[in-house]
């Protein structure tokens, strides 16, 4: 069976991944002087609670040498490996170089979803579920590859200190933040390496109704995966979730809790809102 690999963007814990069938090596995050890796050695509340006391976080793609470790154990295998949005991480980049180094290239795929957290979680869950059906390396790429052309991701943040630090904002849009009661939506380019503004909108509730338009137009209903992840803000995500069942009924819905290593780029408080096809 193809093995599944992928890292903690998926907001999978390595063993929770190990229980679902694959492995997940995990981001890591430096905060108060120390480097941690998300879900093993630190955990989203305890983050919260120094970046409240604080402290300013950086973050950073797993080190090659634990890439490469965790290929070794599957040597001779073959081995699927789902990374996070080159661009927005280093990730992509260093599971290639790891595949180099560990000397099976030839039986390593290294996929840059272009996506993050609630897509690249359910297509990691989808390759999962073609390995147990017995799907090829090559055909289990194929349907990624059509997967991922479906997703697409708004952020709606609220500090633009921690976009800015990560460089991940056009100018225009750091400026916009900085204005009162102003909310930018963010979103994916189109090679999904940097995030832009999408639209302007006054106040979360208003940002919230554009992204419930922009999916209307977009046709999502019964065949879709809603995605809505949060930085331990529940309330504002299930704002966001009753505005997006009301408008469409049929999709289908995940909520999850944001890790350390994407709370470091889209801020405290920050929701994201994000979909792909079932």
């Amino acid at each position: 069976m193809v093995h599944i690999v992928s890292d903690s963007s998926t907001l999978y814990s390595p063993a929770q991944a190990e229980a679902a069938g694959f492995t997940v090596v995990p981001l890591s995050v430096t905060i108060a002087g120390k480097s941690c890796r998300e879900y093993v050695e630190i955990n989203t509340q305890e983050f919260l609670a120094l970046i409240q006391q604080g402290h300013i976080p950086t973050s950073s793609q797993p080190s090659i040498g634990e890439v490469e470790a965790m290929y070794r154990r599957f040597q001779g295998e073959e081995i699927i490996n789902i990374t996070m949005a080159y661009g927005l991480s280093g990730t992509y980049a260093s599971a290639l170089t790891a595949a180099e180094l560990c000397g099976q290239s030839e039986n390593i795929t290294v996929i840059n979803s272009r996506t993050l957290c609630g897509p690249h979680r359910y297509l990691v869950e989808r390759a999962v579920q073609w390995a147990r059906e017995g799907h090829s390396r090559a055909a289990i790429t194929e349907k990624l590859n059509a997967l991922m052309d479906t997703a697409k991701s708004y952020l709606l943040p609220t500090d633009f200190d921690y976009l800015r630090r990560g460089g991940r904002l056009s100018p225009l849009v750091s400026h916009v933040g900085k204005l009162a009661n102003l909310s930018p939506i963010m979103t994916q380019t189109s090679t999904g390496e940097r995030l832009t503004a999408a639209a302007i909108r006054r106040g979360y509730a208003q940002a919230v109704k554009y992204v419930v338009q922009e999916m209307k137009k977009a046709g999502i209903g019964k065949d879709w995966q809603v995605l809505i992840s949060h930085a331990n803000v529940a309330d504002k995500a299930q704002q966001a979730l009753q505005a997006l069942k009301e408008a469409i009924p049929d999709a289908q819905y995940h909520v999850h809790t944001l890790g350390p290593a994407f709370i470091t780029q889209g801020g405290p408080g920050c929701v994201t809102i994000q979909y792909i096809h079932s």
